[in-house]
């Protein structure tokens, strides 16, 4: 059974070997990247559920599609302008020999698989005159240049500048390691419409999926009631199309195909929704990538073995975005 287990030394995304993680921003314009590195070429899937997603490269992730993986993936701010951190991390990785090829051809170079996903944070108050030179592709190359096991959560990379409903938003993490060896994690950045919070209070909706204080430990007060209907404490100023998003990632050590790991991404959306309400509306851009690294293979029957890494990997997806919105709260 996978049902027990415990975080990740790190409790981060990675606690899964073959990825690391590397962060830049940009104090003055309020806005930041993130980059997951991975090792090798590694098999990878995307679910978009958002109303206004901003993204690149995924179509490449369709189980019908050529390569079915990825070298990298960013995660930015600066709405359309952030798009360009990519192309800094695919232009570096493919001067290191690193990215796909079909014939090995000499003076050909190899393609970087970098897809991307971006948030809308140019209204919150950075100096965003930058003319025609956003800071994206530095923000890019310093990120991946930075990239490593640790990294900060809260106001950090593509979190920085990010908004989660009424609330400061940001960039969190988190891992789950089952007794019988599976290794999961989860990176979210949180621009979300929706609140995190319990409406009226400062406890989160993702409470029940809290490991050890992870988040600040708070509880619904014991009189509490469900309040039904609409929360008043969303992001309305900034209800409009593709300003509002959570951009997320989930990885797991386990041996699946391009088709098995977009059910896990399908599943792990499930935890934007356990964390954020309301979630993938047609103001937000919500967007989950998932990652196998093929460490471990699935015990059969093997859909019974993925439904249950999916139900853990949305867990610690509800995780990580209470983790960066609380991580966020006490650095504003």
């Amino acid at each position: 059974m996978m049902n027990q287990g415990s975080p990740g030394r790190l409790n981060a995304i990675t606690d899964i070997d073959g990825l690391r993680v590397g962060q830049s921003h940009d104090e003055n314009a309020r806005t930041g990247v993130s980059v997951i590195l991975l090792d090798k070429l590694t098999t990878a899937a995307v679910d978009v559920r958002g109303g206004g997603p901003g993204t690149r490269e995924t179509d490449l992730l369709a189980p019908q599609a050529l390569v079915g993986g990825m070298n990298a993936i960013v995660l930015s701010g600066g709405s359309v302008y952030g798009l360009a951190a990519a192309d800094a991390v695919a232009a570096a990785l493919g001067a290191r020999g690193e990215g796909f090829s079909l014939v090995a051809t000499p003076g050909v170079p190899v393609s970087p698989l970098v897809p991307a996903a971006i948030l809308y944070d140019l209204a919150n108050g950075g100096d965003k005159a930058w003319g025609e030179s956003p800071p994206y592709h530095r923000l890019g190359h310093e990120a991946l240049h930075a990239a490593g096991k640790e990294f900060a959560i809260g106001r950090a990379g593509a979190g920085f500048g990010a908004q989660a409903g009424a609330y400061p938003g940001g960039l969190g993490t988190a891992s789950w390691i089952t007794d019988d060896g599976f290794r999961l994690g989860a990176i979210a950045v949180v621009n979300s419409f929706g609140s995190p919070y319990l409406p009226g209070t400062r406890c989160f909706h993702a409470w029940p999926h809290e490991v050890g204080g992870e988040f600040g430990g708070v509880r619904p007060p014991s009189d509490y009631q469900p309040q039904p209907g609409f929360p008043t404490d969303t992001k309305v100023g900034a209800a409009t199309p593709g300003a509002n998003t959570t951009i997320c990632a989930v990885a797991v050590n386990a041996a699946l195909d391009t088709a098995d790991a977009q059910r896990l991404a399908i599943m792990a959306q499930d935890g934007l929704a356990r964390a954020i309400r309301p979630a993938h509306g047609p103001t937000d851009g919500d967007v989950v990538f998932a990652i196998a690294t093929g460490k471990r293979p699935l015990p059969e029957p093997r859909a019974l073995s993925l439904t249950r890494i999916g139900s853990h990997a949305a867990d610690c997806l509800a995780r990580a975005i209470a983790r960066g919105v609380h991580a966020a709260a006490g650095e504003r």
